[in-house]
């Protein structure tokens, strides 16, 4: 009976702006790599979905910073309370805004109010465009004030570049017709699609056959058989 496999996340490598997949979003990027040099005050609002990579460009652009000589923070909204870190001339990074509570909205209103005094930039992020967001309304417009940017989904073509480049790295030889079979039938994400080559990987590597389709079929079939935890 062949092996089942497993099909785990990998954990994600330490972000860095350089190994985020840009896609559509080098603008963005591009952004980000500025808002991280020591410089005065600058506000800006990234939006998108869970699993977009917006936490990934978060800790990317406080690494960035840090390695710049930016005094940065970076602060989750549930530990948001009514003072917020402002270091004079540094960066304040706050992930999901949509999550803040009254008290901390208030402080980051008036956050936004001192900021370019003392030089300090904004990095905020959300799941939603400002429009939407379920904020007090003096904050959301403020927010709205900043320069927003959506972060961008990967386009197909961009997931399976993804793949075929890191197939390559590990010396595997994949097909097209392998690489559409995978968008086609597993989950589209990158960190699962990354997950499924894993797998795939090892079993070429267990059952000595070269990547095709059958295999992928084969193996995704076994995962899906695997009984659940009793």
């Amino acid at each position: 009976m062949p092996q089942q496999l497993t099909l785990d996340i990998r954990p994600e490598p330490h972000p860095t702006l350089d190994n985020f997949i840009v896609g559509a979003n080098a603008e963005l990027l591009a952004r980000l790599r500025a808002l991280a040099q020591p410089r005065a005050f600058d506000a800006v609002y990234l939006w998108g979905p869970p699993g977009c990579g917006r936490s990934h460009l978060l800790r990317a652009t406080q690494a960035t910073a840090d390695a710049a000589g930016r005094r940065v923070v970076r602060i989750a909204a549930e530990e948001a309370g009514a003072e917020l870190p402002c270091p004079p001339g540094g960066l304040l990074i706050v992930d999901d805004v949509d999550r803040l509570g009254e008290t901390a909205q208030v402080a980051l209103f008036r956050t936004f109010n001192s900021a370019r005094l003392a030089g300090l930039a904004l990095l905020l992020a959300g799941s939603t465009p400002p429009l939407e967001l379920k904020l007090r309304e003096d904050l959301r417009t403020r927010i709205g004030a900043a320069i927003v940017y959506q972060v961008r989904p990967l386009s197909d073509e961009d997931k399976a570049a993804t793949l075929h480049s890191q197939a390559s790295q590990r010396g595997l030889r994949m097909e097209g017709e392998v690489i559409g079979y995978m968008l086609r039938h597993t989950a589209r994400d990158l960190p699962s699609l990354m997950a499924v080559l894993d797998a795939l990987d090892q079993a070429s590597l267990e059952r000595k056959r070269p990547v095709t389709v059958p295999l992928l079929k084969e193996m995704l079939n076994n995962f899906n058989q695997k009984p659940g935890p009793r």
